[in-house]
């Protein structure tokens, strides 16, 4: 979908049912590509299903990890994927506090995020480690590869989910960061700029 000043929108969802039902979203449309950023079920999702638009995600520590391939979503975790241009890359889950799958510990996500390429957008279920997290909560600390990651590479935008700050961050360094609960439509950046067009 191309609008009138050639902006391409994301809708981001996380972690809970959208604020308006999906399917109304699906309808009323608005947006180019879907990013999934974990901790959401089959159920809450299925409006997407026969949605003809680039679904991209990665799932969180609480999902089951096996609703993408029947939503045809495709799973950034460690991937990447270009949509008009505008490459992805993503990171599943959050910092180890039980021995449960997508979960890891700081070391395990430096290790990694390593070799990982920059990509103009990062898909992720956590934030990055000291923004929008709660450092006093081992469940909702941000990762430190990934802040690594954002230092080295400054991506144009961050999305993540996970956590619940009372006044997100938005922005590190060179990177516009934003938070998702529920949903949001995002403005994505241009292919080759550096920086975000204004928000939606």
């Amino acid at each position: 979908m191309k609008h009138d000043d050639d902006d391409r929108r994301a809708l981001c969802i996380a972690d809970r049912p959208t604020d308006v039902p999906l399917a109304e979203l699906v309808r009323a449309a608005g947006f180019d590509v879907v990013l999934l950023l974990g901790d959401l079920t089959y159920s809450q999702l299925r409006p997407l299903e026969h949605l003809d638009l680039p679904k991209l995600g990665v799932y969180g520590n609480h999902c089951a990890g096996s609703y993408f391939e029947a939503l045809g979503v495709i799973d950034l975790h460690l991937r990447t994927a270009a949509v008009d241009g505008i490459t992805f890359g993503g990171f599943e889950g959050c910092h180890r506090y039980k021995a449960r799958p997508r979960q890891w510990s700081q070391e395990e996500t430096e290790a990694l995020l390593a070799d990982f390429p920059r990509v103009d957008v990062m898909v992720c279920h956590s934030p990055p480690e000291g923004v929008n997290d709660d450092p006093g909560d081992d469940a909702h600390v941000g990762l430190r590869g990934l802040r690594a990651y954002v230092e080295r590479h400054d991506p144009a935008l961050l999305v993540h989910g996970h956590t619940y700050p009372s006044q997100p961050s938005e922005r590190v360094g060179r990177t516009e960061v934003r938070y998702v609960s529920g949903h949001r439509i995002v403005t994505l950046p241009r292919p080759g700029d550096p920086d975000l067009a204004p928000m939606v």
